[in-house]
């Protein structure tokens, strides 16, 4: 939508100093008359933009100029507002807050109007999560290479990384990018959570799961890369058919996980539920948490493993 594009051109223009015109056209994937276009239009809306030609000219915005509320509308301002104010609830402090006060005419009066839309991203790994988000930050604006502790379900390892990506996702935040040069993983280590193609080297790590986190004092040159394919299918590709009988009491909980869909109501009240299931473990440990709620009844070689997991539990308990 030309919104859209006005919107990203004027966002371009107030990171940078100067861009040329076939620069974004090429971002914006349109011709270099339409740009000329929507800079006329962006002039028309009372945005002091410049234009020089020659070696050294391109497209300007003027020092110190603030949007006028007018080239947004007042809910789309609050729609930025709500997703700038998530980013803050992750800090903790109010830098993106101050960013939109500069995006806005001298604090217009819909920064503190009413509200429809909040988002809070917080957790309660808050304090330790904010560190890592700073350096990881850090690091891909300055093209610095991290080191770091990382803990997966088959084995800790230090790992050297050259970041492009912070990702949230799932509920938790992750950092998308290559391994370092001179490090050696296996294939299948490297692919790790994010099945890649042709074993490329890059993959996510959860930044719950990296401890001792820093700078590795090394830099890299910053390239264009692949952005990872975070569709459900992709990273969670099933393969694990599930059957099993809930409690009524569940109900909440499955619709609230898998949707109305996943069960269905039997005449005694209880549930019966199908799904797909990626992780073998991940099902064991999601099962157990009903305690005697759920009965599993398929796959078969997983309801033995699990009665034998709840016999050695039993026999813990009884030693005690």
């Amino acid at each position: 939508m030309k919104i859209d594009r006005l919107i990203g051109i004027l966002s371009v223009l107030l990171q940078q100093e100067t861009v040329t015109a076939p620069s974004l056209a090429e971002r914006f994937e349109v011709s270099g008359r339409t740009i000329n276009r929507d800079i006329e239009d962006l002039c028309k809306a009372g945005i002091p933009i410049v234009t020089r030609r020659g070696a050294g000219g391109g497209i300007s915005i003027m020092e110190n100029y603030k949007i006028d509320r007018t080239v947004l509308t007042t809910r789309e301002m609050q729609d930025i507002l709500a997703g700038l104010r998530s980013l803050d609830s992750v800090s903790g402090t109010n830098q993106y807050g101050l960013l939109m006060e500069k995006l806005s005419a001298g604090g217009s009066d819909f920064m503190t109007g009413d509200q429809s839309v909040l988002i809070d991203l917080s957790s309660w790994y808050k304090d330790t999560l904010s560190p890592k988000i700073e350096i990881i930050r850090d690091a891909i604006e300055g093209g610095k290479e991290l080191e770091f502790l990382y803990f997966s379900p088959k084995k800790e390892s230090r790992r050297r990384l050259e970041p492009y990506y912070l990702i949230f996702r799932w509920s938790s935040w992750y950092v998308w990018g290559r391994k370092a040069s001179g490090q050696d993983l296996s294939c299948t280590d490297r692919c790790g959570t994010q099945r890649c193609p042709d074993c490329q080297d890059f993959r996510l790590f959860k930044l719950n799961r990296m401890e001792e986190l820093r700078l590795s004092g090394k830099c890299f040159e910053k390239q264009k890369v692949p952005l990872p394919d975070l569709r459900n299918e992709r990273i969670f590709p099933g393969g694990i058919r599930v059957k099993a009988v809930f409690a009524a009491e569940c109900k909440w909980r499955l619709v609230e996980e898998f949707g109305r869909d996943c069960f269905e109501e039997q005449e005694d009240g209880r549930l019966l539920f199908h799904a797909d299931y990626t992780d073998k473990d991940n099902l064991i440990s999601w099962l157990l948490t009903f305690g005697d709620r759920v009965t599993l009844q398929e796959p078969e070689s997983i309801r033995e493993e699990l009665r034998k997991i709840i016999e050695a539990m039993r026999e813990n308990y009884e030693t005690v």
